[in-house]
């Protein structure tokens, strides 16, 4: 993907998260705001992108366990899984 397709991804997800706490203010999203990427953080690099949209992912996918919705099975170690792998690649970089 290119980076301008990653951001457009972030934006997204960021959008779902803002719905979701929207119905549940309890939410924190913790991980992903500990991470200070945001999808309108265009000089962050494609691979920062990249990390910050799986963490993101694995918040959403853990918060929707309390919906109604049922995530599909193992979604949330999915993203975790690519987070990591995610973040391996950037401390690589620098």
């Amino acid at each position: 993907m290119h980076k301008e397709e990653l951001i457009k991804l972030h934006q997204m997800l960021f959008d779902v998260k803002e719905y979701l706490e929207a119905l549940n203010p309890k939410l924190k999203f913790s991980q992903y705001n500990t991470l200070k990427i945001t999808s309108s953080n265009r000089h962050k690099s494609k691979t920062e992108h990249k990390y910050a949209i799986f963490v993101l992912g694995m918040e959403i996918a853990d918060a929707m366990k309390d919906t109604d919705t049922m995530p599909p099975k193992g979604m949330s170690l999915r993203m975790k899984e690519l987070a990591d792998k995610s973040l391996m690649e950037m401390n690589c970089q620098y």
